[in-house]
């Protein structure tokens, strides 16, 4: 009688336990992950597996193709097509040439529409092409409930559909190419065309304009996707990644999941109130 008391104790105690857990991270999101990047196990989950729209988390794709299949140091012809993308743009004019390197930095920090239509037709020599090497990738790291069918995130021709679980797991493959890492974590980068013309663009991310431990990440947005998110966070030697679609809070949900996955590791990490950037959504 004793023994069996102490077992259901024991059984209620870890039962408070895991729920007590479980009940440390609340989010906004359709769907969202928390991964830790090194082992690639899942520590929160949230309708992982619901394919959603994913705007221009897509961009990560672009780049980390582009770095893996092209020579970033040669210069990128414009296109008319590429310049004419909608916003958010890095107002690239139609002959003007920038390094492919620069189109990356215009890609990631300003999420550029125009910046991954001349990266897809550069790489790949069109779009359409660019778009198969995208789908190939993604079944060859994992990415089993992904379809791509632009290089932007926009809906042209439609919508990029994957799933949080999905976007962790690509986020954390192009994380471990050093170029990759060291563009999403730029916080400005400055250069200047063929022509003349002077860029500086700034990191859209503000985790990682603001936060220490936040160290690389992606934005995104369109109407159909609402905001999506990508963030990769590293203390004392353990790195995470979240990622949520469709989060109208994401700002404040990705350092709540970043705290909690931090203190499963017994580290505690601060949640600092993000400051606006003054920008406007623009589909991006």
């Amino acid at each position: 009688m004793k023994k069996k008391l102490i077992f259901v104790l024991s059984f209620l105690l870890l039962l408070c336990i895991t729920i007590k857990a479980s009940a440390q991270v609340q989010t906004s999101a359709k769907a969202a992950a928390l991964m830790n990047a090194d082992t690639g196990e899942f520590l929160y989950t949230k309708n992982p597996n619901t394919k959603l729209p994913i705007a221009s988390l897509t961009k990560i794709m672009t780049a980390i193709l582009a770095i893996e299949n092209a020579d970033i140091s040669e210069q990128v012809v414009i296109s008319k097509e590429a310049a004419n993308q909608p916003p958010s743009s890095i107002y690239v004019q139609p002959g003007d040439q920038l390094t492919l390197e620069d189109l990356l930095y215009g890609l990631i920090l300003r999420s550029g529409n125009d910046a991954a239509y001349a990266i897809a037709e550069y790489v790949a020599g069109n779009v359409d092409d660019f778009v198969r090497l995208m789908n190939q990738k993604a079944k060859a790291i994992g990415m089993t409930n992904t379809n791509f069918s632009n290089p932007s995130g926009l809906n042209i021709p439609r919508e990029n559909i994957s799933t949080a679980s999905d976007v962790a797991k690509l986020m954390q493959y192009a994380m471990q190419n050093k170029k990759f890492r060291e563009i999403a974590g730029t916080k400005v980068y400055q250069t200047q065309s063929a022509l003349g013309v002077p860029y500086e663009w700034n990191h859209k991310h503000r985790l990682v304009n603001q936060v220490d431990y936040v160290i690389a990440g992606k934005t995104g947005f369109t109407k159909a996707a609402g905001r999506t998110l990508a963030s990769y966070a590293s203390k004392n030697g353990i790195n995470l990644i979240a990622v949520t679609l469709n989060d109208p809070n994401d700002w404040e949900d990705h350092l709540n999941m970043f705290q909690y996955g931090f203190s499963l590791y017994g580290i505690e990490v601060p949640t600092p109130e993000i400051r606006s950037d003054g920008s406007e959504e623009e589909e991006d």
